[in-house]
């Protein structure tokens, strides 16, 4: 069998909720919280997974619109998105944890830069990546509020490309949803879908990702480092690791 074709990467531009966390019971428990307060039903946590990625607003809007039978007014979604916030702040890390295969992928990968760029507030992003213990490992932490827009926009990662000092043609987007697919090839980048997050998998079949993974692990088979003179791997000149404007 030929060897696997295997593709020179320097950054990493992750996703953080379905791709490197599995976030769904906390954030389950803060809608149902925040509806609670709102004086609305719950509503079934099989049908939240499918509001999240596209930021705590659209998150809030469409828990709301599920719950009540109709869009919330503007006023509805302000408080919506306060009661929400509080609520997530107080659960974010009663049961989230690490994707199975993050951990390892972000061991054996150390060779890159790792960049995180999340629609989830970046105040929130940094909290979790530091209470499961890889905050560390990332060059800049993005959240929603980091840059004037949010993904499919490609602006986050463009902003985290440039605070990395790394090119598009030397970067790979990693995300479990059609957001990060759109955002990446926008951007200009390899996209990699991955498979068992929030998103169901005929979503991420027809985004046109570059490729296709069910492990995050699956990444140490299709990527490797530049090569030094010599032939030597290369070592990230790690740059001072940056939060977004939501710290």
């Amino acid at each position: 069998m030929p060897p696997r074709e295997t593709r020179t990467c320097r950054l990493f531009l992750f996703d953080l909720d379905g791709t490197l966390i599995d976030s769904q019971e906390d954030i389950v428990r803060s809608l149902d919280l925040t509806l609670g307060r709102l004086r609305l039903p719950a509503i079934p946590a099989a049908r939240i997974g499918s509001f999240v990625g596209d930021g705590v607003q659209a998150l809030v809007e469409r828990a709301f619109a599920e719950s009540a039978g109709r869009d919330p007014l503007p006023e509805e979604t302000v408080r919506g998105v306060e009661l929400f916030r509080e609520e997530y702040g107080r659960h974010l890390l009663d049961r989230t944890h690490l994707c199975a295969g993050a951990a390892e992928a972000l061991e054996r990968l150390d060779w890159a830069r790792y960049a995180l760029v999340s629609n989830k507030p970046a105040d929130f992003c940094r909290r979790i990546l530091e209470g499961l213990g890889v905050a560390g490992r990332f060059d800049t932490i993005l959240g929603g509020d980091s840059t004037p827009n949010r993904k499919p926009d490609p602006g986050p990662l463009l902003e985290a490309m440039r605070l990395c000092r790394v090119p598009a043609s030397e970067s790979v987007m990693v995300g479990d949803s059609r957001v990060d697919i759109e955002a990446g090839k926008r951007a200009g980048v390899f996209t990699c879908g991955v498979l068992g997050g929030f998103r169901p998998e005929e979503e991420l079949e027809s985004s046109g990702c570059d490729l296709l993974i069910r492990s995050l692990t699956e990444l140490c088979d299709h990527f490797r480092p530049l090569e030094a003179r010599g032939g030597q791997h290369q070592r990230p000149d790690r740059v001072r690791r940056r939060s977004g404007a939501g710290d």
